[in-house]
């Protein structure tokens, strides 16, 4: 910090522990505030940094909360205004007052559990009924599809690639390029033109949500001639095509499922009322 000018005010400075909660919480009735420049800095269990709300166990959920509210408040006046503005303004509206707050960092969301992400999704599928005027009770993912929206949990794999495509380009900071490791295989294989990443190995979970391995795992996952974009625009506009015709396959695999399912049972009903 010296070499940049920059000094720490100690009035303005807090020190959070990351960690387990129940070692967090022995820490802080054990540990004495550190001090620094002559004053005493602030142990805290939470604490807002670039915008963003950090725990001391990282789950995010005052964050969330926080994106949840402001999205569905900013939701309640622009719904009060849409009979009079036209389809683009409404459009604009939505996108700075919502889709950016849903997009903002969302990167820190890879890997939390799947009811921290749903609450996410409910904003944004509220967004869609508003600017296409759907009923809450139709089902969102046509609608989502014919904004070209991708759900939550897609559009954070899509943040995560472009971090990546951009780091590995030399058009990111130079600290997300140390997180990734080429892959290298020991003895020639065809693999080795995969542009492949290594996955790092942890012991814990919370190991799994940092970024170095959910960069190698969903930049393992793509094929190599979306790896290989002569351009970040391209890459950006392949990137969102190939996960939109995934989310298709993943409904229309769904909807066979069921559909087997569906099969199999009227099949197992005719077999059992043929002996009765």
């Amino acid at each position: 910090m010296a070499v940049n000018w920059l000094r720490l005010n100690p009035k303005k400075t807090e020190v959070l522990l990351v960690g387990r909660e129940r070692l967090c919480e022995n820490l802080l009735d054990s540990l004495s505030p550190p001090s620094m420049s002559g004053g005493v800095l602030r142990l805290v269990k939470l604490t807002r940094s670039l915008g963003v709300f950090l725990d001391a166990s990282l789950t995010l959920e005052r964050q969330i909360s926080s994106v949840v509210s402001l999205g569905f408040f900013h939701l309640r006046n622009i719904r009060r205004l849409r009979p009079l503005l036209p389809y683009d303004s409404l459009s604009t509206l939505m996108h700075a007052f919502v889709a950016s707050r849903l997009d903002y960092c969302n990167a820190l969301y890879a890997g939390l559990p799947l009811k921290s992400i749903h609450c996410l999704q409910l904003v944004q599928n509220s967004a869609a009924r508003v600017v296409n005027n759907v009923s809450r009770f139709d089902h969102i993912t046509p609608t989502l599809r014919e904004l070209h929206w991708l759900p939550i949990r897609w559009r954070i794999t899509f943040k995560i690639l472009v971090l990546v495509y951009k780091a590995l380009n030399g058009l990111g900071p130079a600290y997300l390029r140390d997180f990734l490791m080429p892959y290298v295989p020991a003895h020639p294989l065809r693999s080795e033109s995969r542009n492949s990443l290594v996955v790092p190995r942890f012991r814990l979970r919370l190991g799994e949500r940092s970024f170095a391995f959910q960069a190698a795992v969903s930049w393992n996952a793509i094929p190599v001639r979306l790896k290989a974009s002569l351009s970040l625009s391209i890459f950006k506009s392949h990137l969102k095509t190939y996960l939109t015709l995934l989310l298709m396959l993943r409904d229309l695999s769904c909807f066979y499922s069921v559909l087997m399912c569906l099969i199999c049972i009227s099949d197992f009903c005719s077999f059992f009322f043929f002996f009765l």
